[in-house]
């Protein structure tokens, strides 16, 4: 069983980021999935972006960070979209950090004024032709990372794996979940 930190993305702690937590539970993992927004969800994407920009987006990472306190260090950071930032911050810079999933996002390590740590395994998911990620920045990281994991999956939607969005692609989810799955278990 591995430890998961898993944050939600930016339209909050949907149903079907619960769903898919869910599934990393029902495979023998152990899930926690705090929510960084109090209770807040948004049917739009724009909206829930909307407001995290009103939050602060230090703040939704200071939250994620503060969520890890309750956990052992020897955990896996996971995050959709907005949620990759304290996921990523977290493994790059709690100590025994013990992997870190990235979907739908990821930013160069210089931005939390840190190299990837050596041992800690990458995973990140992310179509082509997503307009709400950098492919270079994501490429970046992955190339900083000594153990790291790149898969872009076909089209340009964004949360392909919240199943209760439009932007929902079950085949793709279930790759998805497939690989995330197989990571957590080489750390188990």
């Amino acid at each position: 069983m591995t430890s998961v930190l898993l944050f939600h993305h930016a339209q909050g702690l949907t149903d079907g980021v619960q769903l898919f937590a869910q599934r990393l539970r029902d495979a023998g993992h152990d899930v926690v999935v705090p929510d960084l927004y109090e209770g807040r969800t948004f049917d739009d994407l724009d909206e829930g972006v909307a407001n995290a920009e009103s939050i602060g987006f230090e703040t939704i990472i200071e939250r994620g960070v503060a969520a890890a306190d309750a956990l052992p260090a020897n955990t896996v950071y996971a995050g959709f979209s907005l949620g990759t930032l304290p996921a990523q911050k977290l493994a790059q810079s709690r100590a025994g950090a013990l992997g870190a999933l990235l979907y739908h996002g990821g930013i160069p390590t210089a931005s939390f004024g840190s190299e990837w740590p050596e041992p800690v395994p990458l995973q990140v998911h992310i179509t082509e032709g997503d307009e709400w990620v950098e492919l270079d920045e994501v490429e970046q990281l992955v190339g900083e990372a000594a153990h790291a994991e790149l898969f872009i999956y076909p089209g340009s939607a964004h949360l392909v794996a919240d199943s209760t969005l439009p932007s929902y692609d079950e085949e793709i989810a279930e790759l998805i979940i497939a690989r995330t799955i197989q990571f957590l278990d080489r750390l188990a």
